[in-house]
């Protein structure tokens, strides 16, 4: 049982003032595993002050010292890969195909934003005025439980290559993974205030953050609705925003695809991080000349899936994080029936066998694209395959969402499948892959966030240009 009583202020472990203590779940087996007590708005308030103090001298710095001290990040992150690993896999459930990558991608969005900040003109000259990229202030960054640590140290890596200090708000229910994070930047004899981590409730630490006029601009990571309201609170002080919101992606099967190529791809975009990522494509659209082909392809394949122990090394889907997750992720399999999508494979309940742990059974509809399966974000492993009758229709409902965060074009012709993901709303389109390219901005269109991060889109989100005259 692990007990988590600390927060981190101005380059100390302190108790919070908050004593509210929220306990930490194992997903695989339902039992308690800690707990962490939870800082208030007089801690939220403290971190900010730090944040501001310290904002003054590291602003200043200069490219060479902020990566030095970004390298020190780097090798104490990943010094603590195994522990982190542990930590996911216990924490989070996520499964051993999934749960390494997500040990070692902390360590490596660091090094993208050394990369970034080593490349990156900070002045820059327009007619007779020089342009000076300058940092725009306290970062509030808040970040969800889906991976923790990624989003941790992708977030705080850039906004210090930026020159600008942070208080972190991780998600309560990843306390454990924060906390080894915590210790390796410690570790990593970061300067004092200019990384703050404090872990409490999004109605309680995140409203002080939205709100206070200590802070310039907030990254956030998480629902739609949230970050609606994030918006709306900032805009009392028109802070900056960064946004990476909810998604609802096509995966667009053409009609010249090779089935066998396909369906792994489709399924593997769809169930990826157990289907609880953003990304994830959730929407399969394919030409319903060759419908019944799929969906034999897709039920044949899903079949051979396993949900379940994410300790055990054949399951590819590991559990839900909460028990409210599991549910929410149970009535809408529910509703997907009470609609009338034909089930295709899966369905309520947990996978046979399974007594206990928050594990779904990977499931796939198939309906049309006005069901509310195939409009709102489910967040687990859950898919609609929707037919369509030639490349215009399909199109149409890939880009008829509120969403536009990811897709993906499957096609036996390479330049056809380009020539369709030019035509689909969505920051990030892949063809014939799932390569992820950590340079690349990324982001989303529509009701799918706002501005850019990663590579140096990610570092001018934290800079406004200063322009300078002289006579």
């Amino acid at each position: 049982m692990q007990q988590i009583d600390k927060i981190y202020i101005n380059g100390e472990f302190v108790t919070p003032h908050g004593e509210e203590r929220f306990e930490l779940f194992n997903p695989a087996t339902e039992e308690v595993i800690g707990t962490v007590r939870l800082a208030d708005e007089v801690d939220a308030e403290r971190a900010i002050a730090a944040a501001k103090a310290a904002f003054a001298s590291w602003s200043l710095t200069t490219k060479e010292q902020r990566i030095a001290v970004l390298q020190r990040m780097h090798q104490a992150v990943k010094a603590r890969e195994n522990d982190l690993l542990e930590a996911i896999v216990t924490e989070y459930g996520a499964p051993q195909s999934r749960s390494r990558w997500m040990a070692q991608y902390p360590a490596d969005v660091i090094a993208s934003a050394i990369e970034a900040l080593e490349n990156f003109e900070f002045v820059e000259q327009a007619g007779s005025a020089q342009v000076i990229m300058t940092p725009v202030g306290v970062a509030g960054l808040i970040t969800p439980w889906n991976s923790d640590a990624g989003f941790i140290c992708n977030k705080l890596a850039t906004a210090m290559a930026a020159g600008c200090t942070a208080v972190i708000k991780p998600s309560e229910m990843s306390a454990i993974q924060t906390q080894v994070i915590t210790e390796a930047l410690h570790a990593a004899d970061i300067p004092a205030g200019v990384f703050n981590i404090v872990t409490g409730r999004g109605e309680v630490v995140g409203d002080v953050i939205n709100h206070s006029a200590g802070i310039a601009k907030i990254s956030f990571t998480g629902s739609t609705a949230v970050g609606k309201h994030i918006v709306a609170t900032g805009a009392q002080s028109l802070k900056r925003v960064t946004l990476e919101l909810g998604g609802k992606s096509p995966t667009l099967i053409l009609d010249d695809a090779d089935v066998a190529q396909a369906v792994p791809l489709a399924l593997a975009a769809g169930f990826m991080n157990s289907g609880q990522a953003c990304v994830a494509g959730t929407r399969i659209l394919v030409p319903r000349s060759r419908q019944a082909e799929f969906e034999q392809a897709v039920a044949d394949a899903v079949a051979q899936i396993q949900s379940g122990d994410p300790r055990d090394e054949n399951t590819e889907i590991g559990p839900m994080v909460s028990r409210k997750q599991w549910q929410r992720v149970q009535d809408y399999i529910r509703l997907g029936v009470e609609e009338g999508a034909k089930l295709l494979v899966g369905g309520a309940g947990r996978p046979d066998g399974m007594a206990k742990g928050w594990c779904v059974k990977p499931t796939v509809f198939v309906g049309h694209n006005q069901m509310r399966i195939a409009r709102e974000e489910i967040f687990g492993p859950v898919l609609v395959i929707i037919p369509y009758d030639n490349e215009a229709e399909a199109l149409a409902i890939a880009n008829d969402t509120a969403y536009g965060l990811s897709a993906l074009v499957l096609s036996g012709d390479r330049e056809r499948g380009i020539s369709v993901a030019q035509r689909i709303e969505s920051g990030r389109v892949m063809v014939n892959t799932l390569a992820y390219e950590p340079k690349a901005p990324f982001g989303g269109f529509k009701q799918s966030g706002l501005g850019r991060e990663m590579g140096k889109w990610g570092l001018q989100a934290y800079l406004e240009p200063k322009t300078l005259m002289v006579g």
